[in-house]
Order: structure tokens, then C-alpha cells, then sequence
């Protein structure tokens, strides 16, 4: 147990130091991970390691380079396109406000309205500052991008290659009494892959079944809102209830209080009936045997602890404290037993 935390700590304490530095090695781990169960598949299928690492590599880069040539441009022109449009969505957005004393003097006062819009005129003025800076730092992004593009494939496929001799380096600094840190490395491994593995199906199938629908409706922004509805399914709960008001926004100032725009709200809210009740019980049954309770205080714990990123980890990493939890159980059991049965 005293091996298995200081592993735990010291691997917590590396990350929040060198994590940074470090972040295009820990994408190049995360992305060989996911891609070597299928390598270990075909491998399994007596094809030589080396040719099934190729062959899963040239695989990866050819969807990266579909996504990059194709989705992308997709996106920043939907992107830019809001951007042009924001103006218009913002000044309609006061004018609707503005109306809210006549209609509601018991509960709004104009003086609440007008410390309302100068609080949104704040926040949009910070928002253009923000994309101010980030357009003269555009140069230096630019060099960054490039040279994630090249470091984390390179890293992916020395991972993939390289995999077992990676592994026995590491083993030889644990000490030899480990046991019970295997034991929940086995248990979490095999939790955590089959969560990323079903959450990846997850986000492609409410990706797509989002996409098609806000095309059929003629929905504005129907790519850019249909990715973020698709990535909405890693943070549970919070994730489908957060994505609600930007469809209810875009579709608002689009149509208005039109049948279209109650149509988009009913499909948004028949897609995430479908995917908490059916998608998602199917793609990660018996997969990450936590409590819907631990899952939200997962979330806002590691959320607030480290914030996007914790959001997005909450489950695996809830995951590994579930299982060094179990694991530690499961010793004391272990050790009780062996001392009742020993002889007096």
C-alpha cells in the first residue's frame, strides 16, 4: 500500500509540475494507448507486431489528415461565421431584454436590465480583447501547432514500436514488492479502455445523429453545434444540460418562437433521452461500476481541481481511486485472513 501511494503521488506531483512542458509526450502516450488495442487485436490475429503497428499508424494519420483537410475548414468558417454574426445576435438580445420591464414589471426593473447589458458589453469587450491577443500571437500558435503535428506522431508510433521495451525500462525503478500496485493498474486499465473505447463510439454516433438533424432542420452553425453536442457526453450530466442553451440561442435568433425552433429544442432533447437511456447504457455496459452520485462528485471535484481537463478525466480518474480503494480493501482482507488462519 505504501508503494502504491507514493506511485500515486509521485505521479500526481510529475503532472502538475512538468505537465506543460510535457504535454505533446503525454498526447503521444494517450493516443498510442487507444490505438494499441487494435495493433494487440491484430496481433492477435497472428499478423507480425511491427506490420500491425504500421499498418494502425498509416490508419491514424489518414484520419488526421481527413479531419484536418476536411472537418477544419468546416469549422473555422462556421466559426467565423458567428464571430460576424455575434453583433447582430447581441444587439437582438437587448432588444428582447429591454422588453422584459413592460412585460414583467413585478419581477425585472429596468435598472436590473441596464446593469445586465453592461455586465454582456464587459464580457464581449474582454471576449474581442481575448481574440485580439490571440490573433497577434497567431505566429507563435502557429509554430506550436506545427510542431505538435510533427512531435506527437513521432511519439505515437515510437510508443506503438517500442511498447514492451518501454515497459520493462520502466519496471526496473519499482521495487520488487509491487504487487498490489499491478493489481490495480490491471483493474484500471482494462476499466479505463473500455470507458474511452465506448465514449468514442458515444461522441461519433450523437455527433452525427446531431449533425443530420440540425441539417434536416437548416439549423445555423448545425457542424460546429453537433461537435460540441457530440463532446458534450464526456462530462455526464452537466455536459447535455450546458449544450441546451447554446442550440435554444442559435435556433432563437434564427426563427424566433417559430414551430422550427421548438422542433430543435424536442430533437435535442429526444437525442440526449436516447443517449442517456439507450446509447450509452448499451456502448458502456458493465464498464466503470460507479455510482451516478461518485460520477457527479467525480466531476466537480476534479473540475474544479484542474478545469476542462478535469471535467473531461473525471470518470477514469474516478475510476483509479474507486480501484486503489477496492485494492486496498481487498489487502486488508487478504491480510486479515492470513493472520486468522494462522496457528496460535
Amino acid at each position: 500500500m505504501v508503494i502504491l501511494g507514493l506511485l500515486l503521488a509521485f505521479g500526481l506531483v510529475f503532472i502538475l509540475i512538468l505537465g506543460n512542458m510535457l504535454t505533446p509526450v503525454f498526447a503521444g502516450i494517450v493516443i498510442a494507448y487507444l490505438l494499441d488495442g487494435l495493433v494487440e487485436r491484430l496481433a492477435r490475429l497472428r499478423i507480425p507486431r511491427k506490420a500491425a503497428v504500421l499498418f494502425v499508424f498509416i490508419l491514424f494519420m489518414t484520419v488526421l489528415l481527413v479531419l484536418f483537410g476536411v472537418l477544419l475548414p468546416l469549422l473555422s468558417k462556421q466559426v467565423v461565421q458567428l464571430v460576424q454574426e455575434l453583433p447582430s445576435m447581441i444587439a437582438s438580445g437587448q432588444k428582447l431584454l429591454a422588453l422584459l420591464p413592460e412585460r414583467y414589471p413585478e419581477l425585472v426593473t429596468d435598472a436590473q436590465i441596464r446593469q445586465l447589458i453592461g455586465s454582456l458589453r464587459s464580457e464581449a469587450t474582454k471576449l474581442a480583447q481575448q481574440i485580439l491577443s490571440i490573433s497577434v500571437a497567431s505566429i507563435r500558435g502557429v509554430i506550436s501547432i506545427l510542431i505538435y503535428l510533427v512531435l506527437v506522431p513521432l511519439l505515437v508510433f515510437s510508443f506503438l514500436k517500442d511498447k514492451d521495451t518501454i515497459i520493462q525500462w520502466l519496471k526496473e525503478f519499482l521495487p520488487e514488492q509491487h504487487g498490489l500496485a499491478v493489481e490495480v493498474w490491471h483493474e484500471v486499465n482494462q476499466q479505463i479502455y473500455n470507458y474511452i473505447r465506448g465514449k468514442l463510439w458515444e461522441i461519433i454516433i450523437v455527433w452525427g445523429i446531431s449533425f443530420i438533424t440540425f441539417r434536416l432542420l437548416n439549423l445555423n452553425f448545425s457542424m460546429l453545434l453537433s461537435l460540441f453536442v457530440g463532446l458534450s457526453v464526456l462530462v455526464p450530466y452537466i455536459g447535455a444540460t450546458v449544450m441546451f442553451f447554446p442550440v435554444g440561442l442559435i435556433g432563437y435568433f434564427q426563427w424566433g418562437l417559430e414551430a422550427n425552433f421548438f422542433y430543435a429544442l424536442l430533437a435535442y432533447a429526444i437525442i440526449q433521452a436516447l443517449d442517456g437511456n439507450l446509447l450509452a447504457p448499451l456502448l458502456l455496459s458493465e464498464v466503470v461500476n460507479l455510482h451516478p452520485v461518485a460520477i457527479i462528485v467525480a466531476v466537480l471535484m476534479f473540475g474544479g481541481l484542474w478545469g476542462i481537463w478535469g471535467l473531461l478525466f473525471a470518470v477514469p480518474l474516478g475510476t483509479l481511486v474507486h480501484a486503489v480503494i477496492k485494492a486496498w480493501f481487498r489487502s486488508r482482507k487478504r491480510v486479515q485472513e492470513s493472520a486468522g488462519s494462522q496457528p496460535v
